[in-house]
């Protein structure tokens, strides 16, 4: 048995193919991420992996649109979308397959 703390791992990614992790692996990434009210990610986009986010609690506004508590919102690759925590917000995110420098900021080219 493994145990392992999420303050330790770095913005709560603890499975994938990075350091630390829990399970090394190139066929997906999963973080359990926390934000405060009025955090914000800017537009980004993937070109390999979908990413697949739900909220465990809280609200954030994602693409202008106000998701919250229970929403589960699957961004596919070159689909671009933005972030901000209208609360303090906790989300559970797995993106597969895995894939390292995958993160693209503004509109697909």
């Amino acid at each position: 048995m493994k145990v392992a703390k999420l303050e330790d791992m770095i913005k709560g990614w603890f499975v994938g193919n990075f350091d630390p992790t829990l399970i090394k692996t190139n066929e997906v990434e999963v973080a359990v991420k926390e934000y405060k009210k009025g955090e914000c990610e800017e537009k980004h986009y993937h070109k390999i992996a979908t990413e697949i986010t739900v909220i465990v609690s809280g609200k954030v506004k994602m693409n202008g649109i106000e998701y919250s508590k229970g929403d589960i919102i699957v961004i596919e690759p070159f689909e671009t979308t933005d972030f901000e925590a209208l609360e303090d917000t906790v989300n559970t995110v797995v993106k597969f397959p895995g894939a390292n420098d995958d993160k693209y900021l503004g509109e697909p080219k």
